[in-house]
């Protein structure tokens, strides 16, 4: 039976979508009519226009589906209007989860983040059970990740829906064409224009694993739970050094106080709300680097037999896909 995915020409979402053809599911791949289908335009997957805004095209999207992959979302960490990021991540994600049980899906894996996701404070990674609250959420997209994520699992108890969520952390890899934040960092120190850093750190892990792991949480997770899919810890002078190892070139040995990146957040948005585009930093983002986003994955690993390769894999490998496609010179 058909698996239909949601984002499907996006970042995550292609690579789910290369999962379950990998696994010989047929993939129903929803798209919007702007969408760039360039990560999905070879691949051997039946293709259907629609739009979370638009219940009815939901509907149709999904009749005949067995399982539903919800991977879209508005996924920007800056915003001059808030209100269509609130409307698609979270009532879009209601109306997905509606058209789902209204057409009697067997189950749906709802894509949340681990943006969502409470922090030790440096005590160690968080897990799934870490406590938060909405108010701890730093800007819209995480709050609105923070309240579909409510919602959307709310919802499904409210019907008796079959949902397991899960909570990537950090993907990097093949397929990055916008570029995601993360990806831009990478691309920018590969071409050596990342000559500072701040004192932050992520968990990195390899987008082929993140979809692998939506397959394990469709086939083996448990209804009503939810699952962190990352990889390893990284502070940001780690990752940056090791894409220079993988460049050639030098690593950046200076180290920024967040206190003096602010101030060019705010240029950066006044620029971007003059010239339109989104900046190249914002201020929400200079807020979330206060902290390491550490996590830990081991429910997943426990639970749905998770694995995830080396981060120097998975760099070597987004590298590899951006130079191929004219982000990052191929010279040293």
């Amino acid at each position: 039976m058909t698996t239909l995915v949601t984002g499907a020409s996006g970042f995550v979402g292609a690579a789910v979508v290369r999962a379950l053809l990998a696994d010989d599911r047929p993939v129903r791949a929803l798209v919007r009519a702007t969408s760039d289908r360039r990560n999905i335009e070879t691949l051997p997957v039946e293709t259907v226009q629609g739009d979370l805004n638009d219940a009815q095209s939901l509907r149709a999207a999904v009749a005949g589906c067995r399982f539903v992959m919800h991977v879209a979302a508005d996924y920007r960490l800056w915003a001059p209007d808030a209100g269509p990021m609130y409307e698609t991540n979270v009532q879009g994600s209601l109306r997905m989860l509606e058209a789902a049980a209204e057409a009697r899906v067997e189950r749906m894996v709802y894509t949340s983040s681990v943006a969502v996701l409470g922090s030790t404070g440096g005590a160690g990674p968080a897990d799934e059970a870490t406590p938060v609250t909405v108010a701890e959420m730093i800007g819209p997209y995480k709050r609105s990740k923070f309240l579909a994520e409510q919602a959307v699992r709310e919802r499904a108890a409210e019907l008796g829906f079959a949902l397991v969520t899960v909570n990537p952390s950090t993907p990097i890899g093949p397929g990055d064409v916008k570029p995601t934040p993360t990806g831009r960092i990478i691309v920018d120190a590969a071409n050596g224009r990342m000559p500072a850093f701040v004192d932050t750190g992520l968990n990195i892990v390899h987008v082929d694993d993140v979809a692998r792991g939506h397959l394990l949480a469709l086939d083996r997770g448990k209804v009503g739970e939810r699952y962190i899919l990352g990889g390893t810890d990284m502070s940001l002078q780690e990752i940056l050094g090791t894409i220079a190892q993988l460049t050639g070139r030098g690593a950046p040995r200076i180290r920024l106080p967040r206190r003096a990146v602010y101030p060019l957040a705010v240029c950066a948005e006044a620029f971007a709300r003059l010239a339109g585009g989104e900046p190249l930093i914002s201020r929400d983002a200079v807020r979330m680097a206060a902290k390491h986003m550490y996590f830990s994955s081991a429910k997943a690993e426990r639970e749905l037999g998770y694995t995830f390769v080396e981060p120097g894999v998975a760099l070597a490998d987004a590298l590899d896909w951006f130079q191929r496609h004219g982000y990052v010179g191929r010279g040293r």
